[in-house]
């Protein structure tokens, strides 16, 4: 595990998640993760929640990831989702080769539900507490080889309700460890007045990427891997979405 501490937060999360099928990892998209749990190529939904439940139970009883895998792989094997198979791609019919279940598919899995789950659990803490603690420091993990533009990001202080943590939040990508720090405005003043942090956002640089699934050109932030530009547990976008729902009704 990632930390010791197993936030009731961050396992309420996990558990509220309604299930979703997808083919490819592109299926469910950026902050529809925090609504939908998915696996892609997983297409039962039966499936789908025992995956569901083996995470959930793993987050709360502080599991690692090797006791995971002992208990979810035999039933993964014994259901037919491992190794190479032929399957047929919703999206256009055709039948492909691909590959289900495996032991680095595994590590996946956890590693980036357990790292979704706390950093939503984070959010709501921090969205709770930011009377007293308003701002947010960005901070390195603990992984050995870290991308330049996370480094850049390191020691960055900004109040919590700034929009660039609306993309920025970690993990801002696949493998990522990065994280933040919840700082009052007493300690935020101290660290600021050494000189070794920022209080100010990067300017946003993106790049265009290619959605195969729709055929859609995105902007993605630079630095952060396609379709993780969002805010685990932060319900800013569906509160947009409701808002301009509400303004085009009223026309």
């Amino acid at each position: 595990m990632d930390n010791d501490i197993i936030p009731a937060e961050a396992l309420a999360y996990l558990k509220a998640k309604g299930l979703k099928v997808g083919f490819h990892h592109a299926d469910v998209w950026k902050d529809e993760h925090n609504a939908a749990f998915t696996v892609a190529k997983m297409m039962q939904l039966d499936m789908l929640d025992d995956v569901k439940v083996a995470l959930a139970t793993a987050l709360e009883e502080g599991q690692t990831f090797k006791q995971f895998a002992e208990s979810l792989k035999p039933y993964l094997i014994q259901k037919g989702w491992w190794g190479e198979q032929l399957a047929r791609d919703p999206l256009d019919g055709d039948i492909k080769a691909v590959k289900l279940g495996s032991d680095a598919r595994l590590k996946t899995i956890y590693r980036t539900n357990m790292r979704t789950a706390r950093a939503a659990g984070q959010w709501e803490r921090i969205e709770r507490t930011k009377a007293t603690h308003p701002f947010l420091l960005y901070e390195l993990g603990p992984s050995r080889e870290h991308r330049k533009d996370h480094q850049a990001w390191a020691g960055i202080i900004l109040p919590s309700d700034h929009p660039w943590w609306q993309t920025h939040m970690p993990p801002n990508g696949w493998g990522c460890k990065c994280r933040v720090r919840q700082l009052s405005q007493r300690e935020a003043n101290r660290l600021i007045a050494s000189g070794q942090y920022s209080t100010h956002a990067p300017a946003l640089e993106e790049r265009d990427w290619l959605n195969k699934r729709t055929g859609e050109v995105e902007r993605v932030p630079k630095g952060i891997d396609p379709g993780w530009n969002y805010n685990p547990g932060s319900r800013q976008n569906e509160l947009d979405r409701q808002f301009q729902k509400k303004q085009q009704e009223a026309r």
